[in-house]
């Protein structure tokens, strides 16, 4: 009785190592860790600029050269689709059959026209239908798009060749009609010149690889469905390429508030041309502006008032298919 332990004792282990957890209780003990940063956390408004950026970098890198006429054409990863938002823009990216992988739609919506429209056409083509509540279309789309209860995931757009366009527009006996932009950076400007550049003939757009908005969902919208019609060619060097143009026999025109050509007395009209849209706030950069083989402006009443560049490219298209149409009337 005298060595047995008493009720509610420990018997003192031997020394040496013994058998234990590995630690795990002192690992639950000292927690998780430290707080991650706001943009290491998924939903973290900080989280979504961080993969907004990271997006936008990675359309600035991996460029395919093309040693020809100095432009490059991109393709970036996966990661990198875009949502075209709006019932317009969707059911014109449907209809000009722009590859998609995703069709969003918010539950309950009222099935207008359009909308009948979008899921026959999806469905016809096998793109997935997937029925989400607004909050979630919400976030898929952006705090600031408008998307009418439709969304479409499509893949990274892929810019042209500038030279392989030329070509195109040469053997089908057209008129080559370029626009060029130098600098611009609002995608609304670039949807709309897009947008222009196809109402009046235009058979591209030329976008420099950097310092300049490419085709994102933004610029897709204001299009409304014209990319899908007009392809978008970009330049690894601006200056270089609208060399290379002119030495294929397109002439370059610079537009500027202060240029030495009026837009009236421009005569052209029967001759390639190359209209360079400088950016919102610089205009004209001056590699750029040496480069042209004239700067037009644009006669406007109010010598206080400026053109952005989206009208300014309009207003220019507009003239110059006008007297196209007038030479061939002859």
């Amino acid at each position: 009785m005298a060595n047995k332990p008493r009720a509610g004792a420990v018997r003192k282990s031997k020394k040496g190592p013994t058998k234990g957890t590995g630690g795990h209780g002192r690992k639950a003990l000292e927690g998780k860790g430290p707080t991650p940063k706001a943009q290491d956390r998924p939903y973290h408004v900080a989280a979504k600029r961080k993969e907004l950026a990271e997006r936008a970098a990675a359309k600035r890198g991996g460029q395919r050269s093309n040693t020809g006429g100095g432009t490059t054409a991109r393709r970036a990863t996966s990661d990198d689709a875009e949502f075209v938002t709006g019932r317009n823009s969707v059911l014109e990216a449907l209809r000009a059959h722009i590859p998609a992988t995703t069709l969003y739609v918010a539950a309950r919506i009222e099935l207008d026209d359009r909308v009948k429209e979008i899921l026959s056409t999806a469905t016809k083509r096998g793109i997935p239908v997937l029925e989400v509540m607004r909050p979630e279309l919400d976030r898929l789309s952006g705090r600031d798009a408008v998307h009418q209860g439709v969304a479409l995931k499509v893949p990274p757009y892929e810019y042209a060749h500038v030279d392989d366009v030329l070509d195109s527009v040469l053997q089908k006996g057209q008129v080559p009609l370029f626009v060029a932009l130098d600098g611009v950076t609002d995608p609304r400007n670039l949807g709309a010149i897009i947008r222009s550049t196809a109402a009046f003939g235009g058979q591209t757009v030329i976008v420099p690889q950097r310092r300049s908005v490419g085709v994102t969902a933004a610029a897709w919208k204001t299009s409304a469905g014209a990319a899908a019609r007009t392809p978008v060619s970009m330049a690894a060097n601006l200056t270089q390429t609208l060399k290379g143009l002119k030495k294929r026999g397109l002439f370059v025109l610079g537009l500027a508030g202060d240029g030495d050509v009026s837009l009236h007395e421009l005569e052209l009209a029967d001759r390639g041309v190359v209209i360079v849209v400088g950016s919102e706030g610089k205009g004209l950069s001056r590699l750029v502006s040496e480069t042209c083989d004239a700067i037009v402006s644009i006669p406007i009443s109010a010598s206080t008032e400026s053109l952005n560049a989206g009208i300014a490219a309009s207003v220019t298209l507009y003239e110059i298919a006008k007297r196209r149409a007038e030479t061939s009337e002859r």
